[in-house]
């Protein structure tokens, strides 16, 4: 598949997954694509921590409420550090954002799926803070997001997306193509 065919057909997955163990290499492959992403300034305030031991796995489940894709065999959490570049600008949600979409493309060329969960972990409730306790991230990284992986036990849908000419244009806003 080329690159253009498998980001056409990437979708969030939020169903159950097979007790199919992801092998360590293939998680530390997306994570590699992750830490590849750009970043604002090279500033590289993206930071990841590959899940596939049954135990932690259990222990983050335990912290997290609701709970979310519990039958994942392994996850990968996403750090960030909140570093100021250029003009004490900030880009680490832009940096975050770029690691988890090389992510999900990764994961999806390699068999799996996967899901961005991020609202729950840093909405008022902070279920991060509790994940990242679980996990032992020190002070001055914020875990903003989960993604679990593996191997869709069930047929993935597909959401209806607008025509192109709904929300892309040529030239000008509402422009005809």
């Amino acid at each position: 598949m080329n690159a253009i065919d498998l980001i056409n057909s990437r979708r969030s997955y939020r169903g159950k997954y097979l007790p199919q163990p992801v092998p360590r290499e293939d998680l530390r492959a997306i994570m590699e694509t992750g830490l590849a992403a750009p970043s604002g300034c090279n500033t590289q305030t993206t930071s990841l921590i590959g899940v596939d031991d049954p135990e932690v796995l259990r222990k983050l489940h335990g912290v997290m409420t609701p709970d979310f894709a519990e039958t994942a065999p392994a996850a990968i959490c996403v750090l960030t550090q909140r570093k100021f570049a250029n003009r004490d600008k900030c880009f680490a949600v832009q940096d975050y954002a770029a690691a988890i979409e090389n992510m999900l493309l990764a994961a999806e060329a390699l068999g799996y799926r996967s899901c961005w969960y991020e609202g729950m972990l840093t909405d008022d409730d902070r279920i991060g803070d509790r994940m990242a306790e679980v996990l032992g991230v020190p002070e001055g990284y914020e875990l903003v997001c989960m993604l679990p992986i593996g191997v869709a036990a069930e047929e993935v849908r597909l959401p209806k997306k607008k025509p192109f000419r709904e929300r892309a244009w040529f030239n000008g806003f509402g422009q005809e193509a």
